[in-house]
């Protein structure tokens, strides 16, 4: 199978090892990983702000560059969000304007074939042991998106319970949001700390070495909230957990 990787902006930017996990994993799994090299940003930082014209052009883009792959891989459940929840709104409401069905009709390829990578490798490939190796204490985050706009349910959690050596304990509150959502954590700063302090405390709580979850921007708040906190948690994305192996542990 040939899929294309779509990284994100924020972990083309910040978190490339992300991006290698994802690919060093499928790859392992049999899986044939394109990068895209023309890919740019999904255009959900302008739609959730207001921009919604603006991410109209980003969002052809994406079509464009993406469109002839049997599937379209990405590690942000967010990202893919955009894509399968909000690209068929922007295309209907391109319509309702009387802008015609253009729109419409240029996202409508990719939105069924975008998955987050837990689905992509529980839905499509039909694993949940990846034969990873992770010798450590996790507790998951479910993010928002993941949550609620995908509805990855317990996949991302079968994934983790299947590897070699991961203890993965319960995170009080888990559905509870951490406090980011892109903007929102600029707009509301205090509400969002209180609200980032809030989840970093529940997971101390639990004793895990790693907090983990499948969404960097999360990561990124929580991750800040812990160094400010001062907490002994570091801050992982599942594909980087994933994507470790015994053997390599072994070579080190």
């Amino acid at each position: 199978m040939r899929v294309a990787l779509f990284l994100t902006c924020v972990n083309d930017t910040l978190y490339p090892d992300t991006g290698r996990a994802v690919v060093k994993l499928l790859t392992r799994l049999g899986v044939e990983v394109d990068f895209p090299m023309a890919q740019t940003c999904c255009g959900q930082a302008h739609y959730n702000t207001g921009y919604r014209h603006g991410a109209e052009p980003m969002a052809r883009r994406f079509s464009e560059v993406f469109g002839d792959y049997e599937a379209i891989v990405t590690p942000s459940g967010s990202c893919g969000a955009m894509v399968r929840e909000l690209y068929p709104r922007m295309g209907e409401r391109a319509r309702a304007e009387g802008r015609g069905g253009g729109l419409a009709a240029a996202l409508a390829p990719v939105v069924p074939k975008t998955y987050e990578l837990t689905e992509f490798l529980v839905d499509v490939l039909g694993v949940t042991d990846v034969g990873a190796y992770y010798p450590h204490t996790v507790t998951y985050h479910p993010t928002c998106h993941g949550l609620r706009s995908l509805g990855l349910g317990d996949r991302p959690r079968r994934l983790l319970e299947a590897v070699k050596g991961l203890e993965l304990v319960e995170l009080p509150g888990a559905d509870e949001c951490c406090g980011f959502g892109g903007t929102f954590a600029l707009k509301n700063p205090d509400v969002s700390a209180a609200m980032g302090a809030d989840k970093v405390r529940n997971a101390e709580s639990t004793g895990a070495e790693v907090l983990c979850a499948a969404d960097n921007s999360c990561l990124m708040h929580l991750g800040g909230t812990m160094t400010r906190l001062r907490t002994g948690m570091r801050p992982v994305h599942i594909a980087e957990i994933l994507a470790r192996t015994e053997e390599e542990a072994a070579a080190v």
